[in-house]
């Protein structure tokens, strides 16, 4: 992280922003390699394949990690948290039936 700080020309809270914005970017990529994957596009037909896809969800997940980690040093204890939270909305194999 602290390369990025660095290596940025922009103001921390410019490079903030930016840093969540990226997420959109990244999001956009994903959509774009999925409409790849099933030839929705007539004009590029099987442009991406699943794997690209797979890739692209990759690079949502560090790119939001990053923007956490910029937002927050406590990223991890927050992301556990919000993950402990989520898991704690999903039934158990008893409430399946």
């Amino acid at each position: 992280m602290r390369w990025l700080d660095r290596e940025s020309p922009l103001p921390p809270e410019q490079e903030r922003l930016l840093r969540i914005l990226k997420l959109s970017e990244e999001a956009g990529e994903v959509a774009q390699a999925v409409i790849g994957a099933v030839g929705q596009n007539p004009r590029k037909g099987h442009s991406h394949s699943w794997d690209d896809v797979h890739s692209e969800l990759c690079d949502v997940i560090v790119t939001a990690m990053v923007a956490l980690r910029t937002l927050t040093p406590d990223a991890r204890r927050v992301f556990e948290g919000n993950l402990a939270r989520v898991a704690g909305r999903v039934p158990g194999p008893a409430s399946r039936a």
